[in-house]
């Protein structure tokens, strides 16, 4: 066999670099798909969860004539850290609303953000309102007039509460 015959095989340098740039252009497509389905799917769930609590709070309300009352403090929470000093976060069976569990709800969601982050569910109430929130959604905000939109904290927060303008301030 001569060298004129003798053809090779395989890739060139070029071409395998070529493949290569189109899996890692493709690849980053695909991520970024996936990244917005799992922010939608907490958003999702921390709605599902609101409106249990919600549901919770109310059967409560009608049972004892009063909203269930926070921990000691003037905000009671749940997150997967604490974030700083003061923060009122429990942990347990009642974390953040007493008397719920489990005769209204078996038990407290937590935000299903990643273990790790500031992400929780905060709870205040003076027997007469309650404020449920939402804190720290970094993934999206209600916009003005929305539901779940917290005049306070429009930038950190989705909100319930059980009337306007009673509580909506705090």
């Amino acid at each position: 066999m001569t060298n004129a015959h003798r053809r090779a095989r395989g890739f060139t340098l070029v071409e395998l670099l070529i493949v290569i740039s189109i899996i890692g252009i493709l690849s980053s497509i695909v991520v970024g798909t996936l990244n917005g389905a799992r922010i939608k799917a907490r958003d999702t769930k921390r709605v599902q969860d609101m409106v249990q609590l919600r549901t919770a709070i109310v059967m409560y309300y009608v049972d004892n004539g009063s909203y269930p009352l926070p921990h000691p403090g003037a905000w009671s929470g749940v997150s997967t850290v604490p974030c700083g000093p003061g923060n009122g976060q429990t942990s347990g069976a009642e974390a953040y609303i007493r008397g719920l569990t489990p005769k209204y709800i078996s038990v407290l969601p937590t935000d299903p953000a990643a273990p790790g982050s500031c992400n929780g569910y905060l709870y205040n109430s003076d027997g007469t309102n309650y404020k449920l929130l939402v804190h720290g959604t970094p993934e999206s905000y209600p916009a003005v007039g929305q539901p779940f939109y917290d005049p306070v904290r429009p930038t950190w927060s989705w909100m319930l509460c059980s009337g306007e303008p009673a509580c909506s301030s705090w």
